[in-house]
């Protein structure tokens, strides 16, 4: 088929073996661009050993056009090959131009590529999509070589088309495209070349990807096969990513994945092409399909995620970070998963800059967005063979059909560590339990006793029944639950002049909330540095609390300035609800004047709460109580109803 119809061409067709000339004429194209079907001779050996094709090659040539030459065409017995070619205009440079395919091959490869946390940055799709069409580099990823972009359906007919016999039983080459499927899809899924700064999406050198021929045949009734399976592919039970199906061809190369010419020795036994991945994969694998055809999109948000910020995007990054910390405990977790852009997660996006040599600011732009990806992928082996899982269910307290046990290190573990921490306030003869996804003695402990005081099994494991019960517990008293943003516990030495960490900053979280308050501390810049701006504000606040002013941050120093910033966030957060109130009850009495929600209670805010009680024949009072609280509920709960 020629993608511009072209009458009149000259094709001569030789067999390379003897140079045999087979075929010669003129042909015409029809509007479609098709040729007429030309007969050729082929092998029809059935051994596995033999090769069952004969090889040709094609010369069209046609004036006002460059001569194009084919060769290493492979013919197979029964098989209709589509070669689409495309004359370029007559030049004295390129007045020949000679394409040799590869022979029929299969890879050699093992799909496992080793992940440097040291070396390129990742990223992850929110979701798989099946794209319109895929850029191609001939070549390994770090030479020079072609870019190709073609439609992704095209794609995958040439990947089946050179990786494996057309003459192969229908379910064998069923399970391979499936496999290709899944591959190509595992990497756009993670961005794997995009993110490392290539302008590709995948490669056609077999000892990274898999085999892509520029201008080869395609076999009929291998296209008919991508055709039918087209948007299905590889998945994990319970994960979300396409399955990394390493494979290889089972004789030249050895692989712990599928084996190409055991395909083909499973279908001859009668396994469906599902079965024969599951004999290779194991029975946790399924066929799934995606109905999103679209063009591929990064993942970077596309502006920075900062303090202050909210939606899915934050979610997903503090549920990246939480993974990472079961590698890297020095980032701490951050809990509730909610997607909003708090101190807590502020904290771990510093802690994870400051481990990765990236510029420590707490802002996620393009380049710790890329990073965080990339480690997530790393840690979670998403782009392996043995992945751990992207678990994209997993904040929603749904059990992951898997065990967990003592020994166990996974997100799993590290999320009912934080649900029988928060237990722990409301059941005191629960142990206490840290947060860093180990299942250790401490939590094997603490299981213990939660199945003791609920009534289950007490035997240390958590399976479906015990994941369920903590996490109704941890329901039913979530709403209760003091804030999340609490503060390190003091480090154990006293922090001045000089010092520099995660305790650092979080003294420097609390002295810019204090700040918002008293005018006598400054806000200091919060870069983790114990600075002379830090000491002066600690200073400062030592002599307005009574504290020794040697801008050493001590043990009282610690407790009184965490303990006075926690009052103030609860303070800030009931203010801003009243504020809320206010406002709304003035859309509805003009009497009432309406006020920003800052959060901080100012002259604007008490005057609205005056005009609200004098309104309401309430006695005047400086500030908030007991009954005009209530009045205000009342009155703004049946306004909103």
């Amino acid at each position: 088929m020629l993608e511009t119809p072209i009458c009149d061409a000259y094709i001569r067709i030789t067999r390379t073996a003897d140079h045999l000339l087979v075929y010669e004429d003129f042909f015409i194209t029809d509007h479609y661009g098709k040729s007429i079907k030309i007969p050729l001779y082929t092998e029809t050996a059935q051994e596995k050993e033999a090769s069952p094709y004969l090889l040709y090659q094609v010369e069209i040539s046609k004036k006002g056009h460059a001569k194009l030459i084919i060769q290493n065409i492979a013919i197979f017995a029964n098989v209709t090959a589509i070669l689409s070619m495309l004359l370029p205009p007559y030049r004295k440079d390129e007045a020949i131009l000679s394409i040799s395919l590869k022979e029929p091959h299969f890879s050699s490869k093992s799909h496992e590529v080793a992940i440097d946390p040291k070396g390129g940055i990742d990223a992850m799709l929110q979701e798989v999509i099946i794209p319109t069409s895929i850029t191609v580099h001939l070549g390994r990823p770090n030479r020079d070589g072609e870019n190709l972009t073609v439609p992704f359906l095209y794609y995958l007919k040439n990947v089946a088309s050179s990786e494996i016999y057309p003459t192969w039983p229908r379910e064998a080459i069923k399970a391979n495209v499936w496999a290709q499927m899944s591959l190509a899809l595992n990497r756009v899924f993670t961005e794997w070349y995009r993110s490392q700064g290539y302008n590709f999406d995948i490669t056609n050198s077999t000892a990274y990807d898999q085999a892509f021929v520029k201008n080869r045949v395609i076999y009929d009734n291998v296209a008919e096969i991508v055709e039918e399976v087209f948007q299905e592919y590889i998945q994990k039970k319970n994960f979300t990513e396409p399955f990394y199906a390493e494979y290889c061809d089972g004789k030249i190369a050895q692989c712990p994945g599928m084996k190409q010419w055991g395909t083909q020795d499973l279908a001859t036994r009668g396994y469906d092409a599902l079965s024969i991945l599951q004999y290779y994969y194991g029975d946790t694998i399924r066929i799934v399909s995606s109905d999103t055809i679209q063009d591929i999109r990064p993942s970077y948000p596309g502006t920075p995620l900062q303090l202050g910020s909210v939606g899915k995007d934050v979610a997903m990054l503090q549920a990246f970070l939480n993974a990472i910390a079961i590698n890297y405990p020095a980032i701490r977790p951050i809990f509730p998963v909610n997607g909003e852009f708090e101190t807590a997660t502020q904290s771990a996006v510093r802690t994870f800059q400051r481990q990765f040599n990236l510029t420590v600011d707490g802002i996620v732009g393009r380049t710790t967005w890329y990073r965080i990806s990339f480690i997530f992928v790393a840690v979670r082996k998403l782009a392996e063979l043995g992945s751990l899982g992207y678990l994209s269910t997993l904040y929603s307290g749904v059990w992951q059909q898997r065990v967990l046990r003592q020994g166990d290190r996974s997100v799993e573990t590290q999320l009912m560590q934080y649900y029988l921490s928060s237990i722990r306030l409301f059941y005191p003869e629960i142990p206490e339990v840290s947060i860093d996804g180990r299942f250790g003695a401490g939590t094997y402990n603490a299981i213990l006793a939660f199945q003791k005081r609920f009534g289950l099994t007490a035997d240390g494991l958590v399976g479906q029944a015990t994941w369920d019960r903590i996490y109704q517990v941890y329901t039913s008293i979530s709403n209760q639950l003091p804030p999340t943003n609490a503060p390190l516990p003091y480090p154990g030495i006293p922090l001045q002049l000089g010092t520099s960490g995660d305790a650092v900053e979080a003294v420097q979280n609390a002295i810019n909330k204090l700040a918002k308050q008293y005018t006598d501390i400054p806000s200091v810049n919060v870069d983790g540095i114990f600075g002379a701006a830090t000491r002066n504000a600690i200073r400062n606040f030592q002599s307005l609390f009574d504290l020794t002013a040697d801008g050493i941050v001590g043990v009282k120093t610690w407790e009184l300035l965490f303990s006075i910033a926690a009052q103030l966030q609860a303070n800030t957060a009931d203010t801003a609800i009243l504020q809320h109130q206010l406002n709304m009850i003035a859309k509805y009495y003009p009497s009432v004047d309406s006020v920003p929600v800052s959060g901080v209670f100012d002259e604007a805010t008490q005057a609205s709460l005056t005009d609200f009680q004098t309104l309401m024949g309430l006695p005047l009072k400086e500030g908030t109580d007991a009954l005009t609280i209530d009045v205000l509920d009342s009155c703004f709960h049946e306004l909103s109803s």
